[in-house]
């Protein structure tokens, strides 16, 4: 039998790996969809628009509910009810069902709260950010080329299945059938912690009370607006980098743009793993890698990657303004490597530092930290802007209070109170976590 702790991981990844692949399947069905719909191109924006929406509130809502009830129980229910709702969207005739049940669907979004919160509960505090990273990273990439490479290769323009004669049809059914299963087998093989003390401390750390004091500590805070520079960057470049390289440079072939674009998408997911375990290493060996803030060493890593991150976006200005592709492609590349490992080192910080609230912290930092997939790409295509390369400059800009907001939270006598010192709510109502690490 595979070891408790091996086995979470591996279940939590599978879980987020075929989570992703729900919630980005829609995409690469679009024309499909609008041609049996007859959509408008803004019908099929209100969908992948109200599917991103649902997924911030969801990951807030989850995360408490995790801690109190265990991941076996919301990682099976929540598979379970994204399946269904993604083989009711397969068999959809009208427009109205369709945009509902793929929102539902689009939950699955979710799962990444759910096995930060999982991998949390099993694994030491030093060996946390890698494997919180593997999680995330593995999880992530692998999601992304399994939506947009393996589910348009699966079910292609010629499919005729058994059941359905529509390749998108059969992708949503068979998916969803993939999520029910999983999520049963989470349900039974899953252990919520590796000990009952474990699960007893978390259990009883989510009062509403409690989620409102946590919820505004200044390490929950800093953590997520630190996340909307990182991942909503990421979930922003994702979502634009094909079209800058297409627009900006003249590059009319699609696959090329689209495999320029790839190469940011593959630092960000694949690297992911190292920004955690970069995070452990400094946290065990006692090292200070920036001496203003001696002491706190997981602090002085990710601080030094939401630097870097601001350095590349005005990296990728200055590459963009060189009007060489190629230039562009390598800074987009650097730009992927911050991102990945800054949310690597985010998420070993998040469960470290509430070791007894990890569902609910990740919740609030994931579920805010894709409002930048939203606001970024605002700027990078502003219709004021001389050209497409100066809005990642204005982005990096933007960015900068955050890493001031940071520099004073990560000073040491500030993060000591990192989970108790805080805004609006003073009194938690119970016991509150405290940093085990870097003290």
């Amino acid at each position: 039998m595979i070891d408790g702790k091996w086995r979470t991981l591996l279940l939590a990844t599978a879980m987020f790996n075929l989570g992703f692949v729900i919630w980005f399947s829609f995409a690469p069905f679009t024309g499909g969809i609008a041609d049996e719909f007859g959509l408008t191109v803004a019908q099929l924006g209100i969908v992948a628009s109200a599917a991103i929406v649902a997924v911030p509130i969801g990951r807030i809502l989850i995360g408490p509910l995790t801690d109190r009830y265990g991941a076996p129980v919301t990682a099976g229910f929540t598979l379970v009810t994204v399946g269904i709702f993604s083989i009711i969207s397969a068999y959809a005739q009208t427009y109205e069902v369709f945009t509902v049940s793929r929102v539902i669907a689009s939950l699955a979004g979710i799962t990444f709260v759910i096995g930060i919160q999982h991998v949390a509960e099993w694994f030491e505090e030093e060996n946390l950010g890698l494997a919180e990273g593997v999680f995330a990273g593995v999880g992530n990439a692998g999601a992304g080329l399994g939506a947009y490479f393996t589910l348009p290769r699966i079910f292609g323009e010629g499919w005729s299945g058994p059941l359905f004669a529509t390749n998108w049809r059969a992708a949503f059914f068979y998916t969803g059938v993939l999520a029910i299963v999983l999520g049963i087998v989470y349900y039974v093989f899953g252990e919520a912690a590796k000990s009952e003390e474990k699960r007893l401390a978390t259990k009883q750390s989510t009062t509403l009370k409690q989620w409102l004091y946590i919820s505004t500590r200044y390490g929950a805070v800093v953590l997520s607006v630190a996340y909307v520079m990182t991942f909503g960057l990421e979930l922003a470049m994702n979502g634009w980098l094909g079209t800058y390289y297409r627009e900006a440079f003249g590059q009319g072939d699609l696959v090329i743009a689209a495999t320029f674009a790839a190469t940011f998408s593959i630092a960000a997911g694949l690297l992911r793993p190292i920004g955690g375990y970069v995070s452990d290493v400094v946290a065990r060996r006692e090292k200070d890698i920036l001496p203003w803030f001696e002491g706190r060493y997981r602090e002085q890593w990710t601080f030094a990657t939401l630097v870097f991150v601001v350095c590349t976006m005005f990296g990728m200005t200055a590459a963009g303004l060189t009007g060489n592709i190629y230039i562009a492609v390598v800074a987009g590349f650097f730009v992927g490597l911050g991102c990945a490992f800054s949310e690597g080192a985010i998420f070993a910080q998040v469960p470290a530092m509430f070791p007894n609230s990890a569902g609910s912290v990740a919740g609030i930092v994931g579920g805010i930290g894709t409002v930048g997939g939203v606001v970024y790409p605002l700027a990078f295509a502003a219709p004021f802007l001389p050209n497409l390369h100066v809005g990642y400059a204005i982005v990096g800009a933007t960015m900068i209070p955050i890493l001031v907001l940071s520099a004073w939270v990560f000073q040491p006598h500030i993060a000591e109170e990192a989970t108790t010192g805080g805004w609006f709510v003073s009194d938690p109502g119970t016991s509150v976590d405290t940093v085990v690490a870097d003290d």
